[in-house]
């Protein structure tokens, strides 16, 4: 979902970048309103970036990653989710790939605003079943979530100084197609793992203090 360096004219790139800040200061007073979120915030950038480094790939005019975003966004919940995203590109271009870091703002909106369309739309729907291990519920929310990365990607680079063919970008659209098949695998195992850990009347403090309150309400329900 990267776009590389030299594809963009200054111009797209401010306003991504404009448009990524305000969408992140309009939610900022719901996460500093609860301090309970900040750990999970990082604890999602630290997830997050783990498995963008984990499995990376070029493919036709962008990268293939695994994202992660349906665990990490059923474990830690939206907001989390949603900043962890934009630190874990910082943390990303600052450590890893500098280069990155021009197009932070184009690349933090093409996992944000997908988020938010899950969130705002399925998401609140589909969460409880999710987290309960129906994978079918997975699989949408992988599918809209991934759909909405690879219409980003699209976008971007409809708007790009060299025309990109679109055949290039089906090939990419395409790869993705494996993440959605295999995330929901990783997501079901992961969640179910952790609900069977608080699965108790009392859900243990590191529990309580580093998952989303639902899914520990869920497994000590």
């Amino acid at each position: 979902m990267h776009i590389e360096p030299g594809q963009l004219a200054a111009s797209t790139i401010l306003g991504a970048n404009v448009v990524a800040s305000a969408l992140l200061v309009s939610q900022l007073p719901g996460l500093l309103r609860r301090p309970a979120l900040w750990l999970r915030t990082l604890l999602a950038a630290g997830f997050f970036s783990l498995f963008m480094q984990m499995y990376h790939l070029p493919v036709g005019p962008s990268e293939l990653h695994f994202v992660g975003a349906m665990p990490i966004y059923l474990l830690f919940g939206f907001l989390p989710t949603l900043f962890g995203f934009a630190l874990g590109l910082l943390a990303q271009g600052l450590i890893f790939e500098p280069q990155d870091l021009l197009h932070l703002g184009v690349n933090a909106l093409s996992l944000m605003l997908p988020l938010l369309a899950v969130h705002f739309s399925i998401g609140r729907r589909l969460t409880e079943a999710a987290r309960n291990g129906e994978i079918a519920s997975l699989l949408k929310l992988d599918g809209f979530y991934y759909s909405g990365i690879t219409l980003m990607v699209g976008f971007w680079l409809s708007q790009g100084l060299v025309v990109t063919p679109l055949v290039e970008w089906a090939h990419f659209a395409a790869s993705y197609v494996t993440l959605v098949l295999l995330e929901p695998v990783f997501t079901w195992g992961i969640v179910s793992l952790l609900s069977r850990g608080v699965g108790q009347a009392a859900a243990p403090a590191w529990a309580r203090l580093c998952l989303d309150e639902k899914l520990v309400q869920r497994s000590a329900a």
